[in-house]
């Protein structure tokens, strides 16, 4: 067990041990355990229904400790990793903007080991999993989304399904993003529970290409009633993207809902 000291609340640590998951550096969060995070000896929790997670470029797993304390009071556990590149595995290289292609298919590439090594260690059921993140994060859950997978519902902020959409963005690799762009490999996409949150006047992923693909997705979908796209007017946050600035409150909410009506059954 790998252990990271973190700025995280002291109830929240008591909840949480750094690990590594199909070689992946990650912080789990378990509503059901109290120990301290450096305890490799404490016992694991019984599975919880879990949120896999992933933060934007240039951020780490440890970036939102609200989000996962809020969860994890509402009986779901978190599994935040580090993008290739960040974190626990920083190459500062990797984080240019012009690498976030290739980055966000080599994370959708990780998704699989990671759930397998979580599903090994008995700390996840894989029946009540959901995938998700922010911006580059929530770009690689669609990635994945796009051929056969275990999850139950997935949520996204400040993302894109439709990579097309960010043509002329420093983040926009032409090739890759054709070679990945999940609105144009939608034949692989399973019926699933889908929320995702915006910012209309997003400078750094149009909100337009977040419309395009929800309306993809509502196309195909049998219960269309499932598949949402919030949208704030304005939120005060830096290049109105980043976690949603005056309300992060709000966006929080909204996500934790969504996943305790699917994951729980509420």
């Amino acid at each position: 067990m790998v252990t990271m000291p973190g700025q995280f609340p002291r109830s929240l640590m008591r909840m949480s041990w750094w690990t590594t998951l199909g070689g992946v550096p990650a912080v789990v969060v378990h509503p059901a355990r109290d120990a301290d995070p450096a305890d490799a000896a404490a016992p694991l929790p019984l599975p919880a229904p879990t949120l896999i997670w992933m933060h934007g470029r240039t951020a780490t797993k440890e970036l939102d400790p609200g989000r996962y304390l809020r969860l994890a009071r509402e009986g779901i556990s978190t599994i935040a990793l580090d993008l290739p590149g960040h974190g626990q595995r920083e190459d500062l290289a990797m984080q240019a903007p012009a690498r976030a292609m290739a980055m966000i298919g080599q994370m959708a590439d990780e998704i699989d080991a990671v759930v397998a090594d979580a599903c090994a260690l008995g700390v996840i059921d894989v029946s009540r999993l959901a995938v998700g993140g922010m911006s580059a994060g929530g770009m690689a859950s669609c990635v994945r989304l796009c051929s056969r997978h275990p999850f139950r519902c997935a949520l996204i902020e400040c993302s894109t399904g439709d990579f097309a959409s960010l043509a002329g963005m420093p983040i926009h690799d032409a090739a890759i993003a054709h070679r990945l762009d999940p609105l144009t490999h939608l034949d692989g996409w399973r019926d699933i529970p889908f929320l995702a949150l915006h910012a209309r006047h997003d400078e750094w992923m149009p909100h337009a290409g977040a419309e395009r693909f929800v309306a993809a997705l509502r196309a195909r979908s049998a219960q269309p009633e499932r598949i949402g796209l919030y949208t704030y007017e304005r939120t005060g946050a830096v290049a109105e993207h980043i976690g949603f600035g005056q309300m992060s409150h709000d966006a929080k909410t909204r996500g934790c809902e969504f996943l305790a009506r699917y994951l729980r059954g509420d």
